[in-house]
């Protein structure tokens, strides 16, 4: 039996394949593909491992012996799940591998928005802290976490996480209701948003959840709330969250994800980070990369394949 990773530098160099290569008979590890090159080094391949390379309809029919795509992701909207359906194509993907890894980076963007560490270190660079007239600058008001109200949007093992770590620093916790769901009888974020000084999101990107917050949204939000999306790009109108930055309606936006990924034609949100003084953080998309969490899509992956082999 042959299989197939095609993206393993998504997982990163110091990753140990073996848990998946030691189920299979031949095991073919790809660096990057590009889509041109999938059905040739997918060929006489029974089982095909993916994070980002797409499969669509048209790669699926020249590849008879496929049997078994294997998601090294959670989101599969890079394979074409009708046609893998159709031709009895098994999909699998992960989910909850990089729980710790991901709270662990939410609560840094926290800490670093609620004492205005962009501000203070860019004082710093430029020799402000050498020229005050007292020991310590105060210039920029720090927000002392104890006592503030976070409110998430999603309540799943991730946004569980982020809740436990909040409420180690003694901050109230609010889960808000999922969008559209009349048998969830939690507060609506909209109804939320007044009360929070911290708003993190941790729910998936669907129709429901596009801009869930927008220009409405942050209208609603107190001015010195911080904002924090280590979920998913589009869950919030990044346009205006800037504006709102600008404008000292928003306290502090942190953004581990963008629409588009990479952001080869830029962002505004990356050109603001680079020219101006705010109160803004923007990481690429690295929240879940600890050695543990790429580790464990490994071993969640290999899992995967072998329920399937016992299963065939």
């Amino acid at each position: 039996m042959k299989a197939v990773i095609l993206d393993s530098n998504t997982l990163g160099s110091d990753i140990d394949l073996s848990p998946i290569s030691e189920l299979i008979d031949q095991f073919d590890c790809w660096g990057t593909t590009d889509h041109d090159e999938v059905i040739t080094r997918l060929e006489g391949a029974t089982i095909a491992i993916t994070n980002k390379v797409v499969i669509d309809d048209e790669i699926m029919g020249a590849l008879p012996d496929l049997e078994m795509i294997a998601v090294t992701a959670t989101g599969t909207n890079n394979i074409d799940m009708e046609s893998a359906r159709r031709r009895r194509i098994t999909v699998s993907n992960v989910t909850g591998y990089g729980t710790q890894s991901v709270a662990q980076h939410t609560l840094m963007m926290m800490l670093t928005l609620a004492t205005r560490l962009p501000h203070y270190q860019r004082d710093v660079a430029n020799h402000r802290w050498e020229h005050a007239p007292s020991f310590c600058l105060q210039g920029h008001p720090i927000m002392q976490l104890a006592g503030k109200h976070l409110v998430l949007a999603g309540s799943g093992e991730l946004g569980q996480a982020v809740a436990q770590l909040a409420r180690a620093f003694s901050m109230k916790v609010s889960f808000s209701a999922r969008p559209n769901s009349p048998n969830d009888h939690r507060p609506a974020l909209e109804a939320l948003l007044p009360e929070a000084d911290v708003v993190s999101l941790h729910c998936p990107l669907t129709p429901d959840t596009h801009h869930l917050i927008g220009e409405e949204q942050l209208r609603l939000m107190k001015p010195h709330a911080l904002l924090i999306n280590c979920g998913r790009g589009g869950l919030i109108d990044e346009r205006m969250a800037l504006e709102a930055l600008r404008e000292q309606r928003l306290g502090g936006l942190g953004v581990d994800v963008l629409p588009v990924e990479p952001p080869r034609e830029g962002h505004e949100l990356i050109d603001a980070l680079a020219r101006e003084t705010l109160n803004l953080v923007v990481t690429p998309h690295n929240a879940w990369i600890s050695p543990e969490a790429r580790q464990n899509i490994v071993a969640l992956t290999a899992d995967n394949i072998r329920y399937f082999l016992s299963n065939r």
